[in-house]
């Protein structure tokens, strides 16, 4: 099951250490508890809206491009996830199914969301 909340808490991460920043300095700067920061960083915890606004801007970060890399993700998640469903597909169906190269990305990060049918994925 993809998880929102660990997606997002890694997007976050990941911007405040591009910024070369310690969890303490965001946390104080959002106002929040580092704690719970840390805790919305590690996906335990879902984040509202109101949250997101205070760390995005002790972030300097716009939420849409936040939200944006969450949905990048989550396209990942979701291609990898079909990936793995396709594996139970009996080999003599697969030929049928259509094949997609992904290239420039980790084949456990690849998923493919196909509307009802299953789909071969091919790391090139």
């Amino acid at each position: 099951m993809i998880l929102l909340r660990r997606l997002l808490g890694d997007v976050l991460r990941r911007q405040r250490q591009r910024q070369g920043r310690t969890l303490r300095e965001v946390s104080s700067s959002a106002r929040v508890s580092l704690g719970y920061l840390s805790e919305v960083e590690r996906g335990q915890k879902e984040a509202s809206s109101e949250l997101l606004s205070a760390i995005c801007d002790a972030l300097d970060v716009r939420m849409s491009e936040l939200m944006r890399e969450v949905s990048d993700e989550l396209a990942l998640a979701e291609l990898a996830q079909s990936a793995q469903a396709t594996e139970s597909v009996p080999t003599s169906v697969r030929p049928m199914l259509g094949t997609v190269s992904v290239t420039g990305v980790p084949p456990e990060r690849v998923t493919i969301k196909a509307p009802a049918e299953a789909v071969d994925v091919v790391a090139a």
